[in-house]
């Protein structure tokens, strides 16, 4: 029989060469919502960016450094602001002199349980990269592709030269990113996902998961999920009428492990607010949702 996989055995702190111009290193940051940890990825050969820096963790700043091995840092580059992403970009800014530059800042609470990392209160970036806007080394260019949903200030990163795409949480290798209100919107997620769909690249290096190697089959796939759920939550409305979030996860989250119940009710809740945009579905004063 085989052994039962487990994130937490993979090594963490090692440079993996992923193509002449990507390598990752794997934080030690494995949990039920980071899958394996934060993969931080070094782009470039002379010189280099860093991007997703990870959790401020001294071994994994150790390991950021010798990996970088005295290279020149061109810029340390955040997707996001949750705490799995960008907190080691200060840290490491500190000690290679690097810019930091990405998505820009955003901080707020939660108006439920947390369904995945709570944000970096304090994330400052030298400078915010608006869509198409990009960084340069030698033999490399990264530029930025908007992609809210995940987070309003969710931001991709396209290595032009290897026509990949660094996909932070926006398309994970292992699940489906986690769409949390009142930041998380479902219905800008799925804008964005069509706009990678559309796009020609031909490798996905996400934060967290393997690489994704026929990505627009991945996207087709993660947004045929959506309406299914969509799909479910409104047959669910049609059986039952008025109905809890709590009762539809459930029903229609069977099997799945209960410390992601509340991450899936989180889910229900933002595909609930996008149906409610289109006229669909309408909340309750008592928090319930009834169709429309």
């Amino acid at each position: 029989m085989a052994t039962p996989f487990d994130p937490a055995d993979l090594p963490t702190g090692i440079l993996m060469t992923l193509s002449p111009l990507v390598a990752r290193v794997l934080a030690p940051n494995p949990s039920p919502f980071t899958y394996t940890g934060t993969q931080t990825y070094l782009v470039g050969g002379a010189d280099v960016a860093v991007i997703d820096p990870g959790p401020d963790e001294a071994e994994h700043l150790d390991a950021l450094i010798a990996a970088i091995g005295g290279r020149r840092v061109v810029a340390i580059l955040c997707t996001h602001t949750h705490r799995d992403h960008s907190p080691a970009a200060r840290p490491l800014s500190a000690l290679t002199g690097a810019p930091i530059i990405g998505c820009a800042p955003l901080t707020l609470s939660d108006d439920g349980p947390r369904a995945d990392a709570a944000f970096d209160a304090d994330y400052r970036p030298d400078r915010v990269l608006g869509d198409g806007e990009a960084v340069a080394g030698t033999g490399w260019t990264l530029a930025a592709v908007s992609t809210p949903g995940h987070t309003s200030n969710h931001l991709c990163f396209a290595l032009v030269q290897d026509k990949a795409l660094f996909t932070g949480d926006h398309v994970m290798g292992w699940s489906t990113s986690v769409i949390s209100p009142p930041d998380g919107d479902m219905t800008a997620y799925m804008r964005s996902m069509q706009r990678l769909l559309e796009r020609d690249d031909i490798v996905y290096y996400p934060a967290h998961g393997e690489p994704v190697e026929n990505p627009q089959r991945l996207v087709r796939g993660m947004m045929g999920h959506r309406k299914q759920r969509e799909g479910q939550i409104m047959r669910f409305l049609e059986r039952n009428g008025d109905s809890a979030i709590p009762d539809m996860v459930a029903e229609m989250y069977k099997g799945v492990d209960p410390r992601l119940y509340g991450a899936a009710g989180r889910s229900v809740l933002a595909h609930l607010i996008d149906l409610n945009g289109r006229g669909m579905a309408a909340p309750l004063e008592d928090g319930r949702w009834q169709m429309r």
